[in-house]
Order: structure tokens, then sequence, then C-alpha cells
């Protein structure tokens, strides 16, 4: 697409064509959406998080439809960072060499465990521009949820993987205390920030009195989400100078041009890839014309750009 807008951003160091992103589980390894249109056109691809070693997943029913949005248990299946490599990395390798940034997901049960993944990620995969640490998924349930809710959690994980690799980081943060946790993970040495995982609910069926996924609770993201989300964004973008990943029910353009003016310089697309796989590229033409719209020379002059 042609515009006479500049649409490159710099995201802690990784050169992107264009802000948008994908959200993390949402999109695979980025191949399964090549069926589709050329992947290669977004500015960056997020891969599903893994391990240092495969998981399993939580058992089905793993994702219910609930009003605005979905909720998913799906407990971060993975085939492990080899198993990554192994069914995905050449593709990954030539959409990095075609322009469009690799960042891939780290998950850990434990800090040791993030360290483990930090180490192979840094030893298997030249092609990631970036790591992204999620310390916030409310499926992990020894650990992950707690690591990232709290100031001390949070970074004591970055203290530990930050000596173990060169790549910018970015830490997908929990929604809740995001001012004070960001203000630990930017003191702690983290890079970028994405902003906000799902949150927390349960969807219960009334008639069999049972949760409508395997376990009580799950995590809630799409369209309910995004006005929390965005408040988030600007929250975070007020209190630190790390560069932000917004993420929470873009469906739209305007959706993710909010994001923008709130702070963020990358918006991920997640929810809108399960309901329609186009979605990511239409929503870059619609960002594109909305900056065309307001008379600047580069997407970046928007980048918090709130008034009021």
């Amino acid at each position: 697409m042609v515009s006479n807008v500049d649409m490159s951003v710099d995201l802690a160091g990784i050169k992107l064509k264009n802000p948008i992103n994908t959200a993390s589980g949402t999109y695979g390894y980025g191949w399964q959406f090549e069926s589709f249109y050329d992947v290669s056109q977004l500015g960056a691809i997020t891969t599903k998080g893994c391990a240092a070693e495969a998981w399993p997943g939580n058992p089905a029913p793993r994702m219910t439809e609930v009003t605005s949005g979905m909720m998913n248990s799906v407990g971060l299946q993975n085939p492990g960072v080899r198993g990554l490599i192994e069914g995905s990395g050449e593709y990954l390798q030539e959409l990095s060499d075609k322009g469009t940034a690799v960042i891939c997901q780290v998950a850990g049960h434990s800090v040791e465990e993030y360290v483990a993944a930090v180490e192979l990620f840094e030893e298997l995969a030249p092609f990631a521009a970036g790591l992204e640490i999620n310390i916030s998924c409310p499926n992990i349930a020894a650990g992950g949820c707690a690591m990232g809710s709290t100031p001390e959690g949070a970074a004591g994980v970055i203290r530990a993987v930050r000596p173990h690799t060169k790549k910018p980081l970015l830490v997908k943060m929990a929604p809740a205390r995001v001012v004070d946790v960001a203000k630990a993970l930017e003191a702690e040495g983290a890079d970028a920030l994405t902003v906000i995982n799902s949150i927390p609910g349960m969807a219960i069926d009334v008639n069999t009195r049972r949760s409508k996924l395997s376990r009580p609770t799950g995590g809630m993201s799409g369209p309910a989400l995004h006005p929390i989300a965005v408040r988030m964004v600007w929250e975070v973008h007020n209190a630190v100078s790390l560069p932000i990943v917004g993420v929470g029910g873009v469906m739209t353009g305007a959706d993710a041009a909010e994001f923008i003016l709130a702070g963020a310089t990358s918006v991920s697309v997640g929810m809108a890839n399960l309901v329609d796989p186009m979605a990511a590229p239409r929503i870059l033409g619609e960002l594109t014309e909305w900056a065309e719209s307001q008379g600047v020379s580069s997407i970046s002059e928007l980048i918090g750009a709130l008034e009021g």
C-alpha cells in the first residue's frame, strides 16, 4: 500500500514498516494466515508463547463466546522452543528477511523456566527481532499471574532474564497496577511494554451450573476490553518513557488509532484475527487512511497526541 504518510515506527530499536502487529495466541506462527494474504505486509507478528519445554495446555472446552468478546482457557499449549524452530523456524526466517519483525513470546511457570526459554531463543532463533516475556497470562496456574501482577514479581522476572539475551525485551503486562509495574519493569531494563493481556472472567452455563470452560475462570478478550486497554496504555505512557504495544479489542483502524493517540507505538490485532482472518491488513489500510487524514508526514507524530 502506497501512502503519503511514513507509517514506519521504532519499537525499542525494532524497526517496523508500520505499527500493525499481531497478538500472541491469536495468530499461531504466521504461516497459518498466508493462504489469506501476504503476511509480510504487516509491521510485525508476535508468535504464540513458547516455553523451554512443550506444554499440553488445558483440556477442552477452551474457548467460549461472551457478550462483545470471548473467553479462553487454552493454558498456553505450545511445542516448546525447539518445536517452534523445527515446525516454523524456516518460515519465520523468511518472513524476517522480507522485512516483517518477528517477536517471539516467552512463557514460563517459574523464573528458572523463563531463563531457560530465553537462552534457547537466543541460541536457536536468529530471526527473532525481540522477545516478549509473558508474565501476565491468567491461565498460568503456577505463579505467572502473581508474578506479573506485582511490581516486585514482575521486576524479578526481568532482572533474571535480562543478562541472558541482547535482544529487545518486551513485557506482556497483566491488567493490574499497570503504572507501578511499568515503573518497576523500566528500572530493571525492559525495552518495551505490551499493554494489556486478557482480563480474568467467568462464564457459567446456567442450565448445567458449570463453567463454559474446562476451568472456572478464563481470560476475556475482545471489544468489551478496548476502552479499558486504551486507558491503561495512556496511564503507562504518562508514567514511563518505554515504547508501548497497545493490545485489546482492536477491530477497526479507529480502534488502532485510539491506542496510538493514547501513547502506543505499535498496535496488536488479537481476537479480530479469529473473527475475520483478513482483519490485520484491513485494519492497516484503515489506520493508514486515518493517518493521511491527520495532515502529518509520519504516523510517529501522532503517538501520544491526545489533546485535552
